[in-house]
């Protein structure tokens, strides 16, 4: 007879009391974001929206771009499960390739929690903002080692003495995040991130030997 799990209980009050308002804070956020700009807005005026002190703000969240930034938390999550269920025997890269591909679809048409108004303000912000940009370049950065950890897993490789899955790792964190900035550079003519993802990680897949 095989034991099961228990379901883990549901969260008490307290806890989604505190889910409410991380989830407000990041609501109104937002919408000053869009209305002010991201440079434009203070934490105080996200606090005040919520009617919490600017104390509380920082209680769940280190800083503005700290809020602006909980999508690509979202982000990652979701390539490392897609990049986890992927065939066995795919090459590496055109499972990351494939993975992001969807992801940013979900993206853009709001499957990951965030509508596509607000995952296309946050496209824009990090274009237009050097804070938010360098803000999410070291977020991404922390957070690289997570998915490096997940392809050194799918490859079979042990990351704390292989090169290789961290080479990986960086390598696709540089196309997705090459994809978002194409975006905005005139010429390039990618209508959505979907496209232009694609496009980066066939330069990764197929193109760069042929250079």
């Amino acid at each position: 007879m095989t034991a099961t799990v228990p379901d883990a209980p549901p969260p008490g009050r307290r806890e989604r009391k505190k889910q409410r308002t991380r989830e407000a804070l990041v609501d109104a956020a937002f919408a000053l974001f869009a209305e002010k700009g991201f440079d434009s807005t203070t934490v105080e005026e996200i606090a005040d929206a919520v009617d919490v002190s600017s104390r509380t703000f920082f209680r769940y969240f280190a800083s503005k771009e700290d809020v602006a930034l909980t999508f690509q938390d979202e982000q990652l999550r979701a390539v490392m499960t897609i990049l986890a269920e992927r065939p066995a025997d795919e090459p590496i890269l055109t499972a990351l390739r494939r993975t992001v591909v969807q992801v940013a679809h979900a993206c853009e048409s709001g499957e990951l929690g965030f509508t596509p108004e607000r995952f296309e303000c946050l496209i824009s912000m990090t274009a237009d903002s050097p804070a938010l940009s360098a803000g999410s370049l070291e977020h991404a950065q922390r957070k690289q080692m997570l998915l490096t950890e997940v392809i050194a897993a799918r490859m079979g490789l042990d990351p704390a003495t292989d090169l290789r899955p961290h080479v990986v790792a960086a390598a696709a964190t540089g196309a997705f995040r090459t994809a978002a900035e194409a975006l905005h550079i005139p010429g390039m003519d990618y209508p959505t991130l979907t496209e232009a993802a694609d496009a980066a990680f066939a330069v990764l897949e197929n193109d760069l030997n042929a250079l």
